[in-house]
């Protein structure tokens, strides 16, 4: 992290962390984890294409699937992601 770009702001009803990333360091983020204790972090993945994917692929067939059930998933593509919406495609 860089962390003179990093900051945090907390109001009653809210707060916002913000990362940077070092300037060597590449990639996106998956996901993060958060919680008052570090024994007990939630986990929370990232809007990715990826995740998206996994995540309905769950959601539509949670125990193993049979290959004709895994062709007949829909294709799903994120689009756009901005702070204020996702827009995905489905097919």
């Amino acid at each position: 992290l860089l962390a003179p770009e990093s900051s945090v702001s907390v109001s009653a009803h809210n707060a916002v962390v913000r990362l940077a990333k070092a300037p060597g360091s590449t990639g996106l983020w998956d996901k993060f984890s958060f919680g008052l204790q570090p024994s007990a972090l939630q986990e929370r993945l990232f809007v990715s294409e990826e995740n998206v994917d996994g995540f309905l692929g769950t959601a539509f067939c949670p125990s193993p699937c049979s290959q004709s059930a895994l062709e007949s998933q829909p294709l799903i593509e994120v689009l756009d992601v901005t702070e204020d919406r996702i827009q995905i495609r489905v097919e």
